[in-house]
């Protein structure tokens, strides 16, 4: 009972302060202050409310039916930008709550191949008109009205590109060229944009922490007024784990005279790559060579030459050389 008692007597103390301090006159005058603020706030939204402003809206243009052998040689607008006035209330409904249908212009009556598409102002004005509430002006509207230049499509096979960036695990590295396939496509277009292009490119991919060899179905990025076949391409990016090698190349002197003599120290340098590891037993020293010439040997004077592998497979990456330079000693035999 006593255990009981003591437990309740921290919550009835914290109470008593709760009740003394709700009795306070300061307490209480704070309250009412903070109320008429917030009544003050009220009376003056509702006032700005009544007040008339100017703001924007964006309508959106539609382009209906579009025949599928022609082209917009330009940019189109996708939207209109409207400059409206009303009571701020309103402009409310017009900026939170309200959609606006799209300005549609029906395409599937065009008979030539090559021309231009006009949606005049008025047009524009009446299709506005129509979505605003009665009490609203309209002000202004940008662009006041659309001319749209259309040729016929004609297409060609353009290489594809890959878009991306590859971050690979530590461990790992890319063991050669990404493929792409198909590595061109057929694109539909104007002559003015298939002029343009040099390559398609497939729209940005990140590869994170990559331990294995990728293949992704990636889409192509899309341009106004320009169709491709297909839409989307496979993307294969060549992973593996790599390992390090070390092997031993002679050092060879090209065009060195039979009256000459050549001492090298060393004669043999040591390669130390880095190599997927499924290919260690594939690589052997004979596929390495370092070359150096008789007339750097002849021209220098300071007895040591630096030197550099001549040759090496294309799928061997950060190769390093020991040691990089050489001393040598060039003798001219002695004729009888």
């Amino acid at each position: 009972m006593l255990r009981l008692e003591s437990i309740k007597q921290p919550f009835k103390s914290a109470l008593q302060k709760i009740k003394v301090f709700s009795r306070c006159q300061r307490w209480k005058e704070t309250l009412i202050f903070c109320a008429f603020i917030l009544l003050a706030l009220g009376f003056w939204l509702l006032q700005s409310l009544q007040q008339e402003y100017e703001i924007e809206i964006n309508i959106p243009v539609r382009y209906k039916n579009v025949p599928p052998d022609i082209a917009f040689t330009d940019s189109i607008p996708n939207n209109i930008t409207a400059r409206v006035k009303d009571k701020g209330s309103v402009l409310l409904n017009y900026s939170f709550g309200r959609r606006f249908a799209p300005i549609e212009t029906d395409l599937k009556d065009i008979k030539s191949k090559n021309g231009t598409i006009n949606i005049n102002k008025k047009s524009i004005e009446s299709d506005i008109l129509k979505q605003l509430i009665s009490t609203t002006t309209l002000t202004g509207f940008e662009p006041q009205q659309v001319e749209i230049q259309y040729g016929e499509k004609m297409h060609k096979q353009i290489p594809v590109k890959f878009n991306g960036d590859i971050q690979i695990a530590s461990g790992f590295q890319q063991s050669g060229d990404i493929t792409i396939d198909p590595s061109t496509i057929t694109v539909y277009a104007s002559k003015v944009l298939l002029d343009s292009l040099s390559n398609v490119q497939t729209v940005y991919t990140e590869i994170k922490k990559g331990n294995k060899t990728i293949t992704k179905t990636i889409p192509l990025q899309r341009i106004q007024g320009i169709n491709y076949k297909p839409e989307a391409v496979t993307v294969t990016i060549p992973i593996e784990e790599y390992t390090e090698k070390t092997l031993e190349i002679p050092i060879i002197c090209t065009n060195l005279p039979a009256h000459y003599t050549l001492r090298m120290f060393p004669a043999m340098a040591k390669v130390t790559c880095r190599i997927p590891l499924s290919r260690f037993k594939e690589l052997s020293a004979d596929q390495f060579t370092i070359h150096i010439s008789f007339s750097d040997l002849e021209q220098n004077v300071s007895g040591s030459l630096p030197i550099q592998l001549t040759s090496k497979p294309d799928w061997v990456r950060n190769t390093t050389l020991l040691p990089d330079k050489i001393e040598f000693i060039l003798e001219q035999n002695k004729h009888d």
